[in-house]
């Protein structure tokens, strides 16, 4: 029997690891795979590390280090034939790991991941937030320039091939890692026909822009790792853009010119508005692009700061739940 080596950063997450734990497991027995639990905990203060090795898992503890390094060290102790990264608020469905392991074994892909859902108890901006990298159903393949390490599976030489994630990197260690491995030749693949839950959702407005701003502020970092391109450029030269037009639009308010002040401010939300319609018009809900539109406009906002900011090596911390 095949074995598969379940790789779980986890800080502080007594509230789902058990949950994470199971269905990995269950997805890995109804694959046939033989599996091991290994739990990576960066210093958790709760019970979460009793909780782990009470549910079979080997719990290495291994505080003050980045996601990636987390990451790293789970999956040198690893003995599967697969690796999957599972972030410790994800539950996997019962048939998730074998779907992925049969496109795997038909030749369409080397790496692959499930769409992620939020349970319909999340808040408003947590569920359309989530929702805007869904796919319609009858898409139930895509390929990708990169993947999400929230659930993430390779076969384990690919990735120590790979030299794993980059452990200087806070944020973005998951795309600077698959980025590589396409460049590399490997073939990404995410699928929707069954789709992991997200539990660790945003449940407040202060946790969802925390979150943002701690994201955004990977730009500079992954410029550094894997040099300019415009795919990386792209969005903070974006966000510039709009609190350069925020900024003219003040100026026109302030010397009595509205019409232009309001001009700049319909300029500023127009990139928001392009990306909220990328994502919900295949979805056909208009609540959700305007839920999008008003989304993105806050990101777009908080991605110049992190930018700007982190070139001036001032990073923001992940926030904590709640």
């Amino acid at each position: 029997m095949s074995g598969i080596s379940v790789v779980v950063p986890m800080y502080n997450e007594a509230q789902h690891i058990g949950r994470t734990l199971q269905s990995a497991r269950l997805a890995a027995d109804v694959a046939g795979l033989a599996c091991e639990l290994i739990v990576v905990d960066n210093g958790s203060t709760d019970q979460g590390p009793h909780i782990a090795r009470r549910l079979g898992a080997q719990v290495l503890s291994l505080p003050g280090l980045t996601i990636g390094a987390l990451r790293n060290r789970g999956a040198a102790v690893a003995h599967g034939e697969w690796l999957a990264f599972i972030d410790a608020d994800i539950e996997l469905p019962p048939n998730g790991l074998k779907r992925l392991i049969d496109l795997h074994a038909s030749g369409q892909a080397d790496v692959l991941a499930l769409d992620l859902h939020t349970p319909t108890q999340a808040p408003w901006f947590a569920r359309a937030w989530q929702r805007r990298t869904l796919r319609p159903t009858s898409q139930t393949t895509q390929a990708v320039q990169w993947l999400p390490s929230a659930n993430l599976l390779l076969q384990r030489e690919r990735f120590l091939a790979s030299g794993g994630f980059d452990e200087n990197l806070r944020t973005g260690e998951d795309k600077d890692l698959t980025l590589r491995l396409a460049q590399a030749g490997a073939r990404l693949i995410s699928i929707n026909e069954c789709t992991a839950l997200h539990w660790g959702y945003e449940g407040s407005w202060r946790e969802w822009i925390g979150k943002e701003l701690w994201r955004q502020g990977s730009h500079v970092q992954l410029l550094q790792t894997q040099g300019l391109s415009l795919r990386l450029l792209r969005f903070p030269l974006l966000s510039l853009g709009a609190w350069v037009l925020d900024f003219m639009a003040l100026s026109a308010l302030l010397d009595g010119q509205l019409h232009i002040a309001t001009l700049m401010l319909l300029m500023a939300a127009l990139p928001a508005l392009l990306l909220s319609l990328r994502q919900s018009l295949k979805h056909h809900e208009p609540t959700l692009t305007l839920q999008l539109w008003g989304l993105h406009w806050v990101r777009l906002h908080l991605a110049g700061a992190a930018f700007v900011l982190s070139l001036c090596h001032w990073n923001a911390r992940r926030p904590a739940r709640g």
